[in-house]
């Protein structure tokens, strides 16, 4: 069981990491087309539910231009521990 959990949280990790390099070429690459558009749709729409939750108890800290959002990274390094500890065991 616990090795089911571990693998879903994994699979949460690298949704993660998708939303985060899909952003960064949405940022740099402006028209990236229709299916870039449709990947990150999808990987912010199974990635949000859980991040919404915690934005609005972490709001994004503002560096001059740039805003820094603390709850993905909360989410992220939660959803990292947790699966260290679930696959720990």
């Amino acid at each position: 069981m616990s090795a089911l959990v571990g693998f879903v949280l994994f699979l949460f990790e690298l949704l993660l990491i998708a939303r985060v390099v899909l952003g960064w070429v949405g940022v740099l690459v402006p028209a990236g087309g229709a299916r870039l558009l449709r990947a990150n749709r999808v990987v912010h729409g199974l990635t949000e539910p859980a991040i919404a939750p915690v934005r609005r108890v972490l709001k994004p800290v503002r560096i001059g231009p740039v805003a820094v959002d603390l709850a993905f990274t909360a989410v992220f390094l939660a959803v990292v521990l947790l699966r260290m500890v679930v696959t720990a065991g």
